[in-house]
């Protein structure tokens, strides 16, 4: 009982964080300047690859991998459990399939085979065939039950970036059952006693790292999925959806977090010469490359948990009291536009780098010259499409998941 007295407080709804939402539109505008990067990486088989490459972003694209993706699903998995305390399992469940299987399938349909034909193009300059004799052939499809939850599989046809989506859908319509008919009560019990003990001991924080290691070292890793393993991502919402039942994790996360993200990176240095010299540093099981991602997986846990804390704040004013009237009002404005346009703008984004680095690999320039233009030509096509095609207009809005 001495555990419950702690946080009267600790079972009660917390208003929207703000600093959450900003990781997500950071992540996600991130992804413009790392996907454009991989077109200049040595390693990878990315759609579009440029004559001159080096390795060196091998291990800056690394450091990214490490935690931007694991922490949109953390993100996520904070951001179900107040949607399933306010909608409740049968309308949690249709709202994801709407916001989120609505533009998988638009995605899917008309933009996913894009970067496929681009690929054939780019990699066989004698290849004519135009776009629409290559769609039959990237819908030219069959369903496989061992490549769970991605049945649908092909020779041409990919999910491609949309992988994301996929997983996040399939999580979110596992979770809406076992919320529903699993016993609540024992699950609060024991989510108030590990918050106690987080609270009481450092570094409690800490060992769900070593799951992490344990999925990186022996089940491997998948490049398809940005490098983790397609399941480590479910730990990774599961982790987000029990950090959002008591606001003593959120303490803890924001106590720790220097130390968390010192150890965090000294971990992802200690295992990036394990991927750099291991010839299938993903999949092989030689003592090198099992304890490099073992060292990769809870290095991402590290760094997951301790980006929330180190930007996470207090507010002066008390929860119930509105955003303070002094605040900017064209940053508000910037800021609530971004943050409506996060789904948007990541279904978007891929398919425009792709595009654009097909014709910038062409150009007679160094890699700086050539990925600064990339980024900032397919930055601004990414924003403008999201105002002109998707914005404007409801049905446009309701078909890449936007609300209202």
């Amino acid at each position: 009982m001495a555990a419950r007295t702690e946080s009267p407080q600790a079972a009660l709804p917390e208003r929207r964080r703000p600093e959450l939402d900003a990781m997500r539109m950071l992540v996600v505008i991130g992804l413009v300047f790392f996907h454009s990067a991989l077109v200049f990486a040595t390693e990878g088989d990315f759609y579009v690859r440029n004559t001159e490459t080096t390795e060196a972003i091998t291990v800056i694209a690394g450091f990214g991998v490490v935690w931007a993706m694991p922490l949109l699903f953390l993100i996520s998995g904070l951001g179900a459990w107040h949607s399933l305390q306010h909608r409740g399992a049968g309308t949690f469940a249709k709202e994801r399939l709407l916001r989120l299987g609505v533009p998988l399938l638009v995605a899917t349909l008309l933009l996913n085979p894009l970067p496929q034909w681009l690929r054939q193009r780019s990699t066989d300059p004698g290849h004519h065939e135009s776009y629409a004799d290559f769609l039959p052939r990237f819908f030219d499809v069959r369903v496989e039950f061992d490549e769970l939850p991605f049945f649908v599989q092909g020779e041409h046809f990919e999910t491609g970036h949309l992988w994301f989506v996929v997983l996040l859908l399939a999580f979110s319509l596992m979770l809406a059952p076992l919320h529903r008919f699993l016993p609540h009560e024992p699950f609060r019990r024991l989510a108030d006693r590990v918050a106690a003990a987080t609270l009481r001991r450092r570094g409690v924080v800490l060992l769900p790292a070593l799951a992490f290691a344990a999925i990186c070292a022996f089940a491997g890793m998948e490049e398809d999925y940005a490098g983790w393993h397609r399941w480590s991502y479910l730990l990774f919402f599961a982790a987000g959806f029990t950090l959002a039942t008591d606001t003593r994790f959120r303490a803890v996360m924001r106590r720790d977090a220097r130390a968390t993200a010192c150890l965090g990176a000294l971990l992802f240095t200690a295992a990036a010469p394990g991927f750099t010299t291991a010839d299938d540093p993903f999949t092989a099981t030689t003592a090198l490359a099992v304890v490099s991602r073992a060292l990769f997986g809870a290095a991402g846990w590290c760094l997951v948990v301790a980006i929330p804390g180190l930007l996470d704040r207090p507010r002066r004013q008390p929860p119930q009291e509105p955003l303070a009237p002094t605040a900017p009002r064209t940053r508000q404005r910037i800021y609530g536009y971004l943050a409506a346009a996060v789904l948007p703008l990541y279904v978007l984004h891929q398919p425009i780098v792709v595009a654009v680095a097909y014709f910038v690999v062409g150009w007679a320039a160094p890699i700086p010259v050539e990925y600064v233009a990339l980024v900032t030509i397919s930055l601004a096509l990414t924003l403008a499409a999201y105002e002109l095609l998707v914005r404007r207009t409801r049905v446009t809005r309701f078909l890449f998941g936007m609300r209202g």
